[in-house]
């Protein structure tokens, strides 16, 4: 199963990374789609940059740490890392959905990683499969 965790958290690097992209272009976004769907306008607002750290970047680290603890097998820590990350990521949902009202498809997509990363880290521990503590 880790393997699939890790595949998960190289998913939401890559994603991350596109969505940093994103934070730092020039110009107009190549996911400007309509005025529904810019990932131009959703990563560069001023809700983009946490303490003058960009979102994606801590994004990028989330799920660089969520492989390492896929690999080490510390299922217990990694499912609550997951549950902060979705907590999170539910939060940057919503400011798309009600404040900018405007989608990103990087961020819809990390929201669909981490979900999934997280069902299946709490189907990991509840199935018994956690053998290390943390």
């Amino acid at each position: 199963m880790r393997y699939v965790f890790v595949v998960l958290a190289l998913l939401g690097i890559i994603v991350s990374s596109l969505a940093l992209r994103e934070h730092y272009r020039v110009g107009d976004s190549p996911c400007d789609i309509n005025d529904k769907w810019d990932c131009g306008v959703v990563n560069q607002s001023v809700f983009a940059v946490i303490a003058g750290v960009p979102v994606a970047a801590i994004g990028i680290v989330g799920y660089f740490l969520l492989g390492i603890l896929a690999l080490k097998r510390w299922y217990r820590l990694m499912g609550l890392a997951t549950l902060v990350a979705l907590a999170f990521s539910l939060y940057l949902t919503h400011i798309e959905r009600d404040v900018l009202r405007v989608w990103c498809i990087y961020c819809v997509s990390s929201l669909g990683i981490i979900s999934l990363f997280t069902l299946l880290s709490i189907g990991t521990l509840l199935s018994g499969a956690a053998r290390k503590e943390t």
